[in-house]
């Protein structure tokens, strides 16, 4: 028997990607992820089991190395969420990823784009999802391109905006979009399809539609939210003046979701999202689960705490790792600012570790939490993310996992753990913890970093003195007092690199 042609996967550390490889693991596939930061993979169950390349999507010579070999590539990334130019950006890395698998001999590329007819009334970023699947397949590779509507499943985007909207608002003023049909679709059932799009060769250079058995509105699926959740019966009135942008801001303020990732999620449902024409199910017989039983399969990972994915796994566009760090050789020369905080105390290293581990979330962050929810909505007014973010598991922290408006940008067990900034700023920040032991003592170094942004990102820093003095000094001592004994001294620094 000849070996089983190994399988590219690029976005294998976002919502979708990482989900589905270790379902090609287990259909017996040999997997190669092609990922920016390597890290972000230490963590999950299946890292060791593949191939991990670093590298980048915009540079030829990755896709280069990463096609050398392979049977089939996934293409599963994309910009929604990004800047304005997204759809020119996409279509470049399309074309790349095109180019490449011909030159390398891939013999099939497999897309999951968005639903909807081809008409001009197709939102934006449908249009572009359907401009994407026609770059991959204007070249000599076979391209199985998979449209989707709205996916359900625990940490997906739309499952968040859906939950976060039914259970933060009792009543509802809506646009009129709520009313028109759409399709949603179970998470588990798209993964199927990815797996049996790669062994059906009918399947090959074909568009197929993939979707649920129900068809809803939107408003049908929050009331049937609200039924499986057991809350309350939910008003909805819709009324014909919210705009797509007004209504994104709204999801943007009342959801984790930031106002970039809302808009395109809303403008997607301006069109009716359903299957007709390409069904699925003339090449791949699965008979996918209804959207109730979709729902109560996410709300009980959700509960159980087994969500291994989530929408905000994948960074925030123009902040990527490749970003110098604060131990980099480009800072020097570089203004660095810096808010040091030491604590010592006799609590155990890995105590304070897993304290520190365990901050952000329904935990929070010890001090102030009034400021720290302040600074969060001031975040989703000019269009962050915000704090709802929350974390994907209470305990645990991996390189890649959002922290309510923070990245986790390193974990080392149990000496370090660093968090970037993702709230709108006039510069780069960093919440960093460095934690040693000697002579039966531990010591506790928390720095907040801060490389502004001209002018004004000093004044936004020195403005913000005060309030690091309420937060910063008094969070080390509640850390290590949580690790479960008291602080012997803290020293304070500030101070500019």
């Amino acid at each position: 028997m000849a070996p089983t042609p190994t399988v590219l996967v690029t976005g294998a550390t976002g919502y979708i990607g990482g989900r589905l490889v270790p379902e090609l693991l287990a259909a017996g596939y040999q997997v190669r992820c092609l990922v920016r930061t390597p890290a972000k993979l230490h963590d999950a169950d299946w890292g060791d089991q593949v191939e991990v390349l670093a590298g980048d999507l915009t540079d030829r010579l990755s896709l280069d190395r990463a096609m050398a070999g392979i049977g089939c590539a996934y293409f599963l990334v994309h910009s929604m969420g990004g800047a304005e130019d997204f759809a020119a950006q996409d279509r470049k890395v399309a074309a790349s990823f095109r180019d490449a698998a011909a030159a390398a001999g891939v013999d099939r590329i497999i897309y999951l784009g968005g639903l909807g007819d081809d008409d001009p009334d197709l939102s934006h970023h449908l249009k572009s999802r359907h401009e994407v699947g026609r770059v991959l397949s204007d070249g000599p590779v076979p391209v199985t391109e998979l449209r989707a509507a709205v996916i359900i499943g625990s940490g997906s985007a739309s499952f968040e905006m859906l939950r976060s909207l039914v259970e933060v608002l009792p009543a509802m003023v809506t646009p009129r979009w709520v009313n028109n049909r759409c399709q949603p679709i179970a998470i588990r059932d798209i993964l199927v399809y990815l797996v049996q799009a790669l062994e059906h060769p009918e399947a090959e250079g074909a568009i197929l539609e993939v979707g649920g058995p129900d068809v809803l509105t939107y408003a049908d699926m929050m009331r049937t939210y609200a039924q499986v959740a057991g809350l309350p019966k939910r008003i909805i009135q819709p009324v014909p003046v919210l705009s797509p942008t007004l209504s994104s801001h709204w999801i943007g303020l009342v959801t984790p979701l930031p106002t970039g990732l809302a808009r395109p999620l809303v403008e997607s449902l301006i069109s009716e999202v359903i299957v007709d024409g390409h069904p699925v199910g003339e090449v791949i017989d699965h008979r996918p689960i209804g959207f109730e039983e979709a729902l109560e399969l996410a709300l009980r990972r959700v509960n159980e705490i087994e969500v291994t994915t989530r929408w905000s796994d994948s960074a925030l566009p123009g902040r990527t790792p490749a970003d110098p760090l604060p131990t980099d050789p480009d800072w020097s020369g570089g203004r660095l600012l810096v808010d040091e905080q030491e604590v010592t105390t006799e609590a155990p290293a890995e105590a304070v570790f897993r304290t520190v581990e365990g901050i952000g979330g329904d935990r929070g962050w010890y001090v102030t939490p009034f400021l720290w929810s302040a600074r969060g909505v001031i975040d989703k007014l000019v269009g962050g993310v915000g704090m709802r973010r929350g974390r994907r598991h209470p305990d645990r922290m991996g390189v890649g996992d959002a922290v309510d408006f923070w990245r986790v940008e390193a974990v080392e067990s149990p000496s370090l753990i660093r968090l970037r900034a993702e709230m709108r700023l006039p510069g780069q920040a960093w919440l960093e913890w460095r934690i040693d032991s000697d002579d039966g003592r531990t010591r506790v170094r928390q720095r907040a970093l801060f490389h502004p942004r001209g002018l004004v990102g000093r004044l936004y820093w020195y403005a913000l003195v005060p309030f690091h003095v309420l937060i910063f000094k008094r969070m080390g001592q509640r850390i290590v007092a949580a690790a479960g004994v008291e602080p012997d001294h803290v020293p304070t620094t500030t101070s500019a690199a």
